[in-house]
């Protein structure tokens, strides 16, 4: 049985106690929210030493890390140091990406070794196998899904609502399919003058998810990658159909969110969060960035924690990180650990803002600390205390009660004497 039927049926399991101690939310209203749609749990039967987290409505925000081989790049150790920092920098969930060397062991590994729920994008897989995608039959597209289930992943991403009749709006496009899967499958279609298989055979996707309790995030392949196909017809077309699906894969008690955009500029955020809430039924959303600016390569780490915190303030429930790596490149180890922090940062901001309980006594205790130029627990207190401390220890002053930003003219010390006199 999945979290969802389990939550209609009113069972508590244990993942949803979990759930409920850590997010400060009562139990009941949880396995209400469960059973609605509008909470998942990723957790795959199969995935055994995982610590469970929901992901939607009265929720903190959650981050995801994608990691994973290239063609280019293929390491397993490699791999498992990326998982290991995103551990570290406290992501609550990881996306392995792999599409180079061994994926199979690399994605089996980082099961292994992952206590956070770990998604992925089966239609990678399949394409691997292939010298060109347009080789595979429908059914390597759903084989690919089922080694993915089986292996004990504990949410996949499929592209299922991209159909042959939004071809034509896609033409329309600047840049046309930016999701690798995406246009993988966009390709097949074109070439074979077929249907979605994804789409076609989803209802044997639905029976794969439920057997080991597999949440699907049903995919945006036609994602604006750039602010000039940004809320297009193509993009609501797509959605309009994952909305459908969405209500398919809850009545067959299968776990379900929907992914979202991509490269929005701000003044367009709201419109989008509050469309996909209605149209999916309020089912969780998860945005990669969404990033708000084209022209900053090297910092995308930036352009999407600002449209994160955003996305998430008016309702969005999942975040992808962006590296600086974003369009140039694949991430290394340092620049997976700032995607992350950048994310993090941003979904806390969206916490404060949205009146997540405790979410703001973090922020008051730090600013005691500095109130107080305690320098040790400000360190403590930080989202990264290792960059923190590093740069402190660059920056002290002589005098060791302040830094070498202000030095003697520190305003925190002088103004003492309000409260001292």
């Amino acid at each position: 049985m999945t979290q969802l039927l389990k939550a209609k049926n009113k069972e508590i399991t244990s993942e949803m106690e979990g759930v409920s101690e850590k997010e400060n939310i009562d139990i009941k209203k949880l396995v209400e929210n469960i059973a609605e749609g509008r909470i998942v749990i990723p957790a795959s039967t199969l995935h055994k030493n995982l610590n469970p987290i929901g992901i939607g409505k009265d929720l903190k925000i959650k981050v995801n890390a994608n990691i994973g081989s290239s063609p280019d790049k293929a390491d397993i150790h490699y791999e498992l140091e990326k998982l290991r920092v995103c551990i570290d920098s406290k992501a609550d969930t990881v996306m392995d990406l792999s599409t180079g060397g061994d994926i199979d062991n690399i994605r089996r590994e980082i099961i292994k070794n992952s206590l956070i729920p770990v998604g992925t994008v089966p239609i990678y897989q399949a394409a691997c196998n292939v010298d060109d995608v347009v080789e595979l039959n429908e059914r390597d597209f759903i084989e690919g899904i089922r080694k993915h289930v089986e292996d004990g992943v504990d949410f996949i991403t499929i592209h299922v609502g991209l159909l042959k009749n939004t071809v034509p709006l896609i033409k329309k496009r600047l840049m046309g399919s930016v999701s690798r899967g995406g246009a993988l499958t966009l390709k097949w279609m074109i070439h074979h003058g077929r249907e979605n298989p994804l789409y076609e055979r989803f209802d044997e996707i639905l029976s794969l998810a439920r057997k080991y309790d597999v949440t699907l995030s049903l995919g945006d392949g036609l994602r604006p990658g750039c602010l000039k196909d940004s809320t297009d017809e193509a993009q609501i077309a797509e959605l309009k159909v994952l909305g459908e699906l969405c209500l398919k894969a809850r009545n067959e008690d299968v776990q379900v969110m929907i992914e979202g955009p991509g490269h929005i500029p701000i003044h367009e955020i709201e419109k989008n969060v509050r469309m996909q809430k209605e149209i999916c039924d309020g089912a969780p959303f998860y945005v990669l960035g969404p990033i708000v600016t084209d022209i900053a390569p090297g910092y995308d780490h930036i352009t999407s924690a600002i449209g994160g915190s955003l996305a998430a303030f008016y309702g969005a429930d999942f975040l992808c990180y962006v590296t600086p790596s974003e369009h140039l490149g694949l991430p290394n180890v340092e620049e997976v650990r700032e995607g992350v922090m950048a994310s993090r940062i941003a979904a806390h901001a969206a916490d404060i803002a949205k009146g997540y309980p405790g979410a703001i006594e973090w922020d008051n205790n730090m600013s005691k600390a500095r109130s107080n130029l305690d320098w040790r627990k400000m360190l403590e207190l930080s989202i990264d205390p290792d960059i923190a401390k590093r740069i402190r220890d660059r920056c002290t002053d002589a005098d060791e009660e302040v830094c070498s930003m202000c030095g003697r003219f520190c305003s925190v010390k002088t103004s003492k004497v309000v409260h001292e006199n």
